[in-house]
C-alpha cells in the first residue's frame, strides 16, 4: 500500500482528535489525483439497488471463498486490515438472490401536531436474508473513500450493507493478497484458543479484553475481528435468546457467550487448508 496514498486518504477523515467534521473535509485536487492514482481514493459513484446486487452477485460468483480465507489470515500479523473485511462481505453475499427492490417501510418521522412528516423505506427482500442486509432503492453519489478508510483503519465498519458489500468484495477481488505465514497460523490458533477458554457467560466484550496480548491490535480491530469471525460463522451465538446491550455495536455477536466456544466446522470451511 503507497504510505503517501493512505496518508492522503486518512488526514481527509481522521486527525488525532477523531472523526474530522464532514463539512472541514478537504483534499486537495493534486493530492486526490495521486490517492486515486494509487487506487486508495475514488470518485463517487451513484447506482440502484438492482445494479448494487447484481454486482454483488457477480463478484460472489467469481471470488473463490479461498481468497476471502487468505486474505483473512494474511492480516493477521501484518495488520492488513482492510484484507480482514472481505472475509464478512463475502459471508454475507452468499445469502443474497436475485431479486427486484421490494420497499418496506423501517421508520416515520412526526411533526408537532403528530403528522408523518418523512416515512423511511428499505428493501424487505434484503432485510429478511439471512444476516439481515440493509439496502435502499437508488445510490447517489456514494463516498466509496469513507468506506476504504473504514476498511484500511478497522477491517470496516459497515458489514451488512448493501453498497459497502459491493465494494469491499470488489476490493477484494481487485487487490492481490498473499499466502498467510506461520505467524498468521499461529495467531489464529491463539484467538480460537481464546475464545474456547473464556468463561462461560463471558460476552464478546471479555473475548475483546482477552484478545488483548493474544494480537497486536487496538480495542477497535478486536472489536471488528470479533464480529467479522462471528459473521462468518466461527463464533456465532448458539442462542439468540440472551440479553444484549443496547448500546451495543456488535452486529453479529452481541449474543455470543463463552460457553458457545467457535465453530470446529467453520474453521475447518473457511482455514482447513491451513490448519
Amino acid at each position: 500500500m503507497d504510505k503517501q496514498a493512505k496518508n492522503i486518504l486518512f488526514k481527509t477523515y481522521w486527525s488525532a482528535k477523531g472523526w474530522i467534521d464532514a463539512a472541514q473535509r478537504r483534499t486537495s485536487p493534486e493530492d486526490f489525483a495521486y490517492a486515486k492514482a494509487k487506487g486508495l481514493m475514488f470518485d463517487p459513484v451513484s447506482f440502484t439497488h438492482d445494479e448494487c446486487l447484481a454486482e454483488i452477485l457477480a463478484l460472489r460468483d467469481s471470488v473463490p471463498a479461498a481468497l476471502a480465507a487468505r486474505a483473512f489470515l494474511a492480516s493477521l500479523s501484518s495488520r492488513r486490515l482492510d484484507w480482514r473485511s472481505g472475509l464478512a462481505s463475502f459471508q454475507v453475499a452468499q445469502h443474497l438472490s436475485p431479486h427486484a427492490y421490494a420497499p418496506v417501510t423501517t421508520g416515520q418521522s412526526y411533526g408537532p401536531d403528530g403528522s408523518v412528516t418523512r416515512v423511511s423505506h428499505a428493501c424487505g427482500v434484503c432485510r429478511d436474508a439471512q444476516d439481515s442486509v440493509i439496502a435502499h432503492d437508488a445510490y447517489k453519489n456514494v463516498d466509496l473513500n469513507v468506506m476504504n478508510f473504514e476498511r484500511i483503519k478497522w477491517g470496516g465498519v459497515r458489514h451488512g450493507m448493501l453498497e459497502y458489500t459491493w465494494f469491499d468484495l470488489r476490493e477484494l477481488a481487485a487487490n492481490p493478497v498473499p499466502e498467510p505465514t506461520a505467524q498468521d497460523i499461529t495467531l489464529l490458533r491463539g484467538i480460537l484458543a481464546t475464545a474456547a477458554n473464556c468463561e462461560p457467560k463471558d460476552g464478546p466484550g471479555a473475548l475483546e479484553q482477552k484478545l488483548k496480548p493474544v494480537i497486536a491490535s487496538s480495542k477497535a480491530e478486536r472489536q471488528m475481528l470479533i464480529d467479522i469471525l462471528a459473521c462468518a460463522g466461527v463464533l456465532r451465538p448458539l442462542s439468540q435468546d440472551r440479553s444484549v446491550n443496547g448500546r451495543s455495536d456488535w452486529r453479529y455477536v452481541g449474543a455470543w457467550r463463552g460457553e458457545d466456544g467457535y465453530s470446529q466446522d467453520a474453521v475447518q470451511r473457511w482455514f482447513g487448508d491451513y490448519l
